[in-house]
């Protein structure tokens, strides 16, 4: 049976923006202060000169190819001191990203260093299947916290020039217009005469609830002359205090204890949500939905789709009816061009409008995040299609998309640096050659040796290996290419005695890091997987890596792939590669080439400054830290309790105990929940 067919517009990148941005953020450059126990070595200070001069001589693109182990967060960071521009630094990962925030909020700890990504800890979207007609409802839960996170990026953003975002892909996707929430930012300054009423309704219209029993995130409360605001993207206080109908003092105050911590002249209190609407606004939007719900109610009517009709009919009204009434309703982001007033086919706001004209953009490991960029907007697309030709939803949800490919490289600002070991041919052809390559480390250690040995008999092989490692104290990670192979070698090295585990996707995310850090602390001594064991770990206790089955072309197996794998080798003096093959591909070939090209270069640059090679002496706290990207978001010391014991990397669990204690004694219940936890995950049940 034919269905109505949509028209969707094909527009070029400018007519798919969303409109010009009357944002008004402070226009003079804050001095980003970077503070580190130590000074640019090896390659960086050369790479910081270059990439610097290049962007300030206006170059748009560069790549930084920076060897594993090299410092290039050392060297971005070094870059953003310089260029003093609003900074987003795009990856490809959760892990990743957690990993960068912690090291930049250390790099700059007076700055703002914000956290951005999804906040959905799990995520059902809505969706139709044609052939069994089943309707699948939006399903979602929202991490409250990184919620939070992400309102304070783009409150930041708006209100502050010395910001640096570190984003996941999530950044690409609607958000809301920066306009209107940098428009309905309340603003109140000491001595100005405000009524409290008119404050209240303020709030109100930015999404803030009245509470006057329970101040949660994203409320107020009111007790005479005093309102006590729980902002959306903090975790502490704003009380504003009147007399008459002026400001007589605002301050900032303990949630829990109500302790004044700090007095200010002047605030902004952000919107509590990124889609928010003027309430005179409503009727504008009321009325455009119902005029694309009358066009397409008779496109489905006169196809014969009563059913469809019918269905759109009821589910647009009970949405419009909840817009008019509270401004907002479920999915209300499937109204976006509505709301914002946009053309059919143009994209949705996202977070790069936050960042104004001038800013830039660093995509770390790009040859992954990259092609991660350009796969989300196809998939997007063909879902909602489906759920707008069967009544589901009207027209306007296909343009709450992310942005595709072309789009996102329109908005690329005038400074761009891609950040790999291995860059990719996109690219590359962007520098045109224009390549800063980061080669020689600042610990002196060289790329690994690489051996190639037979199939046949590797069994025996790797566990001699495996053996000879262990003794010295050092751990092993082997790639396989199949979860079920990871799991029979693991079972194969359980047999012989050897300590092993095995990762791969099925195992849950705080699992993995709970993986990582017991191979490090000596739990066990072999770790087993497949692809997560590329980009983003840093091992200094691996001495070994073993590839199986390294002969088998493919995305497991191709050049940069087996580069990034190799790479988890060079952070230990004794670090060495085995692949195991019967024959040698050209991506072997060509890894093996890279790998000796640079260990030459780096055993020649020792040789003339006579430096000495030294592991990497990376702390577990600092591994542990991965693990909570949540953990101390304003710079405070939340490490109550973490002493561990001497020499053993592990938490002390009675200091823990005592810690635990202190802190509800001091009625701060928020660390007492944060200690128990930890103790919970280290002590059986």
């Amino acid at each position: 049976m034919p269905h109505a067919k949509l028209s969707v517009p094909h527009l070029n990148p400018e007519e798919s923006r969303p409109g010009h941005l009357n944002i008004c953020p402070p226009s003079e450059p804050t001095p980003f202060l970077l503070k580190s126990p130590y000074s640019p070595a090896g390659d960086q200070p050369q790479a910081i000169e270059a990439i610097t001069k290049s962007f300030q001589d206006g170059e748009k693109f560069q790549v930084l190819l920076g060897v594993t182990g090299s410092g290039k967060t050392f060297t971005m960071a070094n870059v953003i001191r310089n260029l003093s521009k609003p900074t987003l630094i795009l990856t490809h990962n959760k892990t990743l990203a957690a990993q960068l925030y912690h090291e930049f909020k250390a790099f700059f700890p007076e700055n703002a260093v914000e956290y951005f990504v999804s906040y959905y800890d799990y995520y059902q979207p809505e969706a139709y299947i044609v052939s069994s007609d089943i309707f699948i409802d939006k399903d979602a839960s929202i991490n409250d916290e990184i919620d939070k996170l992400r309102l304070r990026a783009t409150k930041n953003l708006l209100t502050r020039r010395d910001t640096i975002i570190v984003a996941s892909v999530s950044c690409i996707y609607g958000l809301g217009s920066p306009a209107e929430y940098f428009e309905l930012m309340v603003r109140l300054k000491v001595g100005e005469e405000r009524d409290r009423d008119g404050i209240l309704k303020d709030l109100v219209a930015i999404q803030y609830d009245r509470n006057d029993y329970a101040l949660e995130r994203g409320t107020f409360r009111v007790r005479g002359d005093r309102i006590d605001i729980y902002p959306s993207y903090d975790d502490i206080g704003l009380r504003v205090e009147l007399f008459g109908d002026t400001i007589e003092k605002l301050s900032w105050f303990h949630l829990v204890s109500g302790e004044t911590i700090k007095e200010v002249g002047e605030i902004v209190v952000a919107p509590a949500k990124h889609f928010v609407t003027r309430e005179e606004s409503r009727n504008r939007i009321i009325n455009r939905i119902q005029k694309e719900l009358d066009m397409r109610l008779y496109e489905l009517q006169a196809e014969g789709k009563d059913l469809e009709a019918a269905r759109l009919n009821s589910r647009a009204r009970y949405d419009m009816e909840l817009i008019r009434e509270t401004g907002i309703c479920p999915g209300i982001e499937n109204y976006s061009r509505i709301v914002e007033n946009r053309r059919p086919g143009t994209r949705p706001f996202t977070l790069l409008d936050y960042f104004g004209k001038d800013w830039l953009m660093i995509i770390d490991e790009s040859h992954a995040s990259i092609p991660q960029v350009g796969a989300m907007s196809e998939g997007d697309k063909v879902r909602k299609t489906t759920l707008v030709e069967y009544g589901w939803r009207l027209p306007c949800a296909l343009d709450n998309r992310p942005m595709n490919f072309t789009e996102f490289e329109y908005e690329m600002p005038k400074s761009v640096l891609f950040v790999s070991a291995t860059p990719a041919d996109y690219e590359l052809k962007k520098t045109t050659g224009n390549i800063v390559e980061q080669i020689n480390r600042p610990t002196g250690l060289l790329d690994p040796k690489i051996d190639v040995m037979p199939v046949e008999g590797q069994m025996k092989d790797l566990l001699s290996h495996i053996t000879a490692t262990v003794s010295e104290g050092n751990r092993i990670l082997v790639t396989t290419l199949t979860k079920k192979m990871a799991q029979d070698l693991t079972d194969f090295l359980l047999d012989k005695k050897v300590k092993a585990r095995y990762l791969h996707s099925d195992i849950k995310t705080l699992d993995r890091h709970e993986i990582i850090r017991d191979l490090r602390i000596g739990k066990f001594d072999v770790l087993v997987g497949i692809n997560l064991l590329r980009e983003g770990l840093d091992l200094p206790e691996v001495a070994l890596v073993a590839v199986l089955d390294a002969d088998k072309e493919g995305f497991l197996r191709n050049y940069k792939s087996l580069i990034q794998t190799m790479g988890r080798a060079s952070r230990n003096v004794k670090g060495r590669v085995i692949l195991y093959a019967d024959k040698m591909t050209d991506s072997m070939k060509k890894a093996i080439l890279e790998t000796n090209r640079r260990r030459n270069k780096q055993i020649e640059f020792n040789r003339q400054h006579k430096i000495t090679p030294k592991n990497v002496q990376r702390k577990l706290e600092d591994l542990m830290e991965i693990q909570d990207p949540l953990m101390d978001v304003h710079g405070k010391n939340k490490k109550i309790g973490e002493k561990r014991i001497k020499g053993s990397g592990s938490y002390n669990i009675e200091e823990l105990d005592q810690a635990m204690k202190a802190a509800a004694a001091r009625l701060d219940f928020e660390e007492a929940a944060r200690i128990r936890d930890i103790i919970r995950t280290l002590v059986p049940q």
